[in-house]
């Protein structure tokens, strides 16, 4: 079978979701090794065979958390070069982005961008990528000497685990090579955040210019907390300065899945959609009655939104009993 591996990003030994999203799909294309690096990798290891590693590479020298890119880049290469997978999976982050990217330059493989599937086909793999704001769809079989290197988007898979035994689990120990010039993290920062993750939400409710200021997002703040939602916002609001870039659904900004979408406000331009038409139900509210989000909704209310979401937000309360 096909050698299938998965750039594993962990944060204190708990694996990134967008990597149990890469498993997921590695297993299906051949036998997967995950590669689990910084400290507490180790740790990751049970997690990662349950959702598909046979195998799982560890090395957790801190240089793989304080350094960027460089090292993964180094020992990546080493071991490709000894074991000849046919393609790595990378997640579309940003550690993701740039280590499969210098890894490309570094062993003048193809690199493979934005997909969104993966699959077999005549002994090699097909590429899935979505193009002009995922109005279509491009099929790319890969022609270069493996392997091939494909970043992948979050929430294009869904995680399933399944029931396995534990991988084998190799310890790394070679030096890391910090003499040549090197781009080190100085310093993180946690997000604060009062309702769930965007990513994660079951309920999203997102806001477009159509709220007209950004004051005005107070009243999707107020619904989302009577729903327990997270709240969600389009490119316009964001390069506005209405709200910050990681409250961004779209193309530029972040996928998700959730349950429910409502969306506010927007328009519904394929650079938005393309980041929450997988949301299981769409409602939208729009003055326009022919703005292009009503194609995508399963429910849509032509309305002010001043008047229409304060009403709903009264109702909510109503039958909460508030």
């Amino acid at each position: 079978m096909a050698g299938v591996w998965v750039f594993a990003e962990t944060v204190d030994g708990t694996p990134q979701p967008i990597v149990l999203e890469l498993l997921t799909k590695a297993r299906s294309l051949g036998d997967t090794t995950a590669i689990s690096l910084g400290p507490g990798a180790k740790k990751a290891a049970a997690a990662l065979g349950s959702y598909g590693a046979k195998k799982v590479y560890v090395h957790e020298d801190p240089a793989f958390r304080d350094v960027l890119a460089t090292p993964a880049v180094d020992l990546l290469a080493r071991l490709i070069e000894k074991d000849n997978p046919d393609i790595v999976l990378f997640g579309m982050t940003y550690d993701g982005r740039d280590v499969a990217s210098r890894l490309s330059a570094r062993l003048g493989t193809a690199l493979i961008a934005n997909a969104t599937d993966v699959s077999t086909s005549d002994g090699g793999f097909k590429v899935i990528n979505p193009v002009f704001g995922g109005s279509l769809l491009v099929t790319t079989v890969p022609k270069a000497a493996p392997p091939t290197l494909v970043l992948i988007r979050a929430k294009a898979i869904t995680a399933e685990p399944r029931d396995a035994g534990p991988p084998q689990v190799e310890i790394l120990t070679d030096p890391v090579d910090l003499s040549k010039p090197v781009a080190r993290v100085l310093r993180r920062e946690k997000e604060k955040a009062s309702g769930p993750r965007l990513e994660d939400a079951p309920i999203i409710v997102s806001g477009g210019r159509g709220l007209g200021a950004p004051e005005n997002f107070k009243m999707l703040d107020e619904l989302a907390s009577e729903l327990g939602a997270a709240v969600g916002a389009s490119r316009a609001v964001v390069d506005a300065g209405w709200k910050p870039y990681s409250f961004q659904i779209g193309q530029t900004g972040k996928t998700v899945k959730p349950s429910v979408y409502i969306a506010v406000g927007i328009s519904g331009a394929m650079q938005h959609t393309v980041g929450m038409k997988g949301a299981k139900a769409i409602i939208a509210i729009n003055k326009d009655p022919e703005a292009p989000i009503f194609k995508l909704a399963d429910l849509g209310v032509i309305g002010d939104v001043h008047k229409v979401v304060p009403q709903l937000i009264e109702e909510i309360r109503s039958r909460k009993g508030k």
